[in-house]
């Protein structure tokens, strides 16, 4: 039998973690809300630590390293400046909001150092950024017909204002298009560059 390569209390953990933030998260904002791939990937790395898969977290490293090293920039500047260098962290000062939903929302904050370390351990496959491409040219699409007045994921425009500048279709494969080139293609290399150096690179 092979020996484990992750802890069994981070797994433990992560797994108790996700049976409390996933009903208080779908009690809060509701079924849509999962289909973030912040969302997506907190369970995609719940699969990932259980089965110690190195495509499954770099899959969630291709999608999400990105946009949530972006969130913790700003959370983290807003707390210092009290100005938001980005947006997109407004929600974790709204005095309305439960204290308890804005306290699990920091998993934000963890995922990048979480998914650096387990690419560290596990090793890097390339594979990941094709699957967070497909993911993506199918998520986005259910996000911009289903409950478009959420604009989850930013579907029908960025921040979270839905655009009127060119008509729907033409920004939602814009945005395909963009994402898929400018940000998942540049964070493969970059993981696999840093994999490479760690010596873990892998398949």
């Amino acid at each position: 039998m092979a020996a484990m390569r992750l802890p069994l209390w981070l797994k433990l953990g992560w797994t108790v973690w996700l049976l409390v933030w996933a009903p208080l998260y779908w009690r809060q904002y509701g079924a849509q809300n999962f289909l973030y791939f912040c969302d997506i990937g907190n369970i995609l790395i719940g699969a990932g630590l259980w089965l110690e898969s190195a495509l499954i977290v770099s899959w969630v490293g291709c999608g999400v390293l990105l946009f949530q090293s972006l969130y913790t920039i700003d959370l983290l500047g807003t707390f210092l400046t009290g100005h938001h260098l980005i947006g997109g962290t407004e929600y974790m000062f709204d005095p309305h909001l439960s204290l308890a939903v804005r306290l699990l929302s920091l998993f934000h904050v963890v995922t990048p150092p979480l998914v650096l370390w387990l690419i560290y351990r596990l090793g890097y496959d390339p594979r990941g950024w094709k699957l967070q491409s497909v993911m993506t040219w199918i998520v986005v699409p259910v996000n911009y017909f289903w409950r478009p007045e959420q604009n989850v994921n930013w579907a029908r425009g960025l921040f979270y204002r839905e655009q009127h500048v060119v008509p729907g279709a033409v920004y939602l494969l814009a945005y395909l298009i963009t994402v898929t080139l400018l940000v998942y293609w540049p964070t493969h290399r970059l993981l696999a560059a840093w994999a490479k150096r760690e010596g873990r690179h892998g398949c």
